[in-house]
């Protein structure tokens, strides 16, 4: 998952760069937050530290795709109309109670949750609670380039193009003070899911106004506001994070935590030794070298669930000469995929064959990954007119953070840099801070890199559209590939509404990818969730975050 998306010309890059570097430098300091908060009595004076793997760019989930960043966001501070139940894909009503769809399946109405509160801090106190006002405001922002707050604050929001979202909703009306009504262009089959999804968290639309009247709209991705079930307080970068539980939240009993602070620690074996002395009771992303140890722990539980991810390696088609599929065919024919499972994800890792995981539905069984075989990788360079392997040194991009998907990506590029040598392709392997990989991977700088995805909202198109389709170019398709007989299709899946049409598209698109090999799948592993014994009730999440709500500790 991924960060800011440049746009397609000088200016807006240079805008959304400046805005990165203001959220970034503003960050790098204790930005104080919060306000003393009245009933927080109410809440049990208990303390849960979790132990995670980076700092997050911003808080504003709207412009970011990322794991750190949601669950530093998005599942802390904000709600949706819609959410994912605690560890599963089913949607349930949020701010939303309920919700209605046309006969001609383009027209929801939500009917909105009365008596939500947003949070109050020093810095806002609001005037009202949740209404229509924030839905509209909220969704308007990402449509409208021309609303005053986005003129403000010009980010871009990839997952809402990606999806292709700013061209299916064409209108998002106020019925009332608690109802919204969204009207579509087509019938889309994954809205629901779509709409449960981190883009969309709910702002506040009154202190939208206060910042754009104070001229600090920028803010927003610093001193977030939302109706979530923790307060933000203080953020120090690569240090810690603070939360305090919202005595007012609107699930009852769901906040069973007074202090919620975030350990940002890079190093997964730093993580598992101050989870071992409980310096943290939650940690994430173990080296699979850990499990045993942690398993075997008297003080620590290790649930775990089949990864709903992918780790892979991008092609850049745009990039001569990634352009050609023979090409693409070859390294992929390059790579020795088993003994990448062996040391990187040591048992914890199955070959992928797939650009989707095997417990995704309209998952194709009969699709086989092409043989490791370095000899016939070469006749395909040569079929290329590479006889001699590639004139120049391409680029090889090894991710800086560990992810399920790909626990060590230092040591998987250095694994494919030697396959790739044994064909005569040069692999110069180039890493960067993690926002900055995201930021340099959506402007298209690299030849190939090693990214991955875990699922957000356990629908096919997560995976074709938002890591292939035409729409995400900018966006979370890394490999810059737009290819018209499988965008057709994925547009085809999103307008169909019975599940077993959708799957024999979904096929077809599955066996293209396989043919054009935009990326190699490398794996998907087993997601572990080591967590001290203090913890109740912290349930792991198939689509790959943290959430605290509803835990508490003894």
């Amino acid at each position: 998952m991924a960060g800011l998306r440049p746009g397609g010309n000088m200016k807006q890059n240079k805008l959304l760069r400046a805005a990165r570097v203001t959220a970034i430098a503003a960050a790098t300091v204790a930005v104080s937050l919060g306000a003393s908060l009245a009933h927080a009595a109410d809440i049990p004076n208990k303390t849960l530290v979790y132990c995670s793997e980076g700092s997050p760019a911003g808080f504003d989930p709207a412009q970011y795709t990322t794991g750190t960043d949601f669950t530093a966001n998005t599942f802390t501070v904000y709600n949706r109309l819609v959410e994912f139940e605690r560890g599963g894909t089913k949607v349930e009503p949020a701010l939303a109670e309920r919700w209605d769809v046309s006969p001609d399946g383009k027209v929801y109405t939500f009917h909105l949750r009365h008596g939500v509160k947003f949070q109050t801090t020093d810095f806002f106190k609001p005037t009202r609670e949740f209404n229509a006002d924030d839905v509209v405001f909220t969704f308007e922002r990402m449509l409208d380039p021309n609303q005053p707050f986005r003129k403000a604050y010009p980010v871009q929001f990839p997952y809402f193009t990606d999806m292709g979202l700013d061209k299916l909703i064409t209108k998002v009306e106020k019925v009332d003070p608690y109802t919204v009504r969204f009207t579509l262009k087509e019938v889309n089959a994954p809205f629901i899911q779509n709409m449960a999804m981190e883009y969309a968290s709910i702002l506040s639309a009154e202190y939208a106004d206060q910042l754009l009247k104070a001229g600090k709209a920028a803010d927003i991705n610093l001193k977030p506001v939302g109706t979530g079930p923790f307060i933000l307080k203080s953020y120090t970068k690569d240090a810690t994070i603070r939360y305090e539980g919202n005595p007012d939240y609107w699930k009852a009993g769901a906040v069973k935590i007074k202090h919620l602070i975030f350990s940002i620690t890079p190093d997964a074996s730093v993580r598992v030794q101050k989870l071992k002395r409980d310096e943290c009771q939650v940690m994430s992303y173990p080296k699979p070298q850990d499990i045993a140890p942690l398993k075997a722990d008297s003080n620590i539980d290790m649930p775990s669930i089949p990864g709903f991810n992918l780790g892979y390696v991008s092609y850049n088609v745009q990039h001569k000469p990634l352009d050609k599929t023979e090409v693409r065919q070859a390294l992929d024919m390059a790579i020795n995929k088993k003994a990448i499972i062996e040391s990187v994800y040591q048992g914890a890792g199955q070959l992928a064959t797939n650009p989707m995981p095997p417990t995704q539905w309209s998952y194709d069984k009969n699709l086989k990954a092409q043989t490791y075989d370095p000899e016939g990788a070469k006749k395909l360079l040569a079929k290329a007119g590479y006889a001699n392997g590639l004139p120049q040194e391409i680029t090889l991009w090894a991710m800086p953070v560990q992810r399920p998907y790909n626990p060590n990506a230092r040591l998987m590029a250095e694994m494919i840099q030697a396959d790739w040598a044994k064909i005569g392709v040069k692999a110069k392997i180039v890493s960067y801070e993690w926002g900055e990989y995201i930021k340099r991977a959506h402007a298209g700088e690299d030849d190939t890199m090693l990214i991955g995805w875990n699922g957000d909202n356990g629908d096919p198109d997560n995976w074709l559209g938002t890591l292939l389709g035409c729409e995400a170019i900018n966006g979370n398709n890394f490999s810059k590939w737009c290819y018209k007989p499988f965008d057709d299709l994925v547009q085809k899946g999103r307008n169909a509404t019975d599940t077993g049409e959708r799957t024999k598209i979904y096929t077809k698109a599955q066996q293209i990818f396989a043919q054009e090999l935009p990326f190699s799948p490398i794996a998907h592993s087993t997601l572990y969730q080591p967590v001290s014994k203090k913890v109740i009730d912290m349930k792991i999440d198939p689509l790959g975050y943290a959430r605290f709500d509803g835990v508490s500790v003894k």
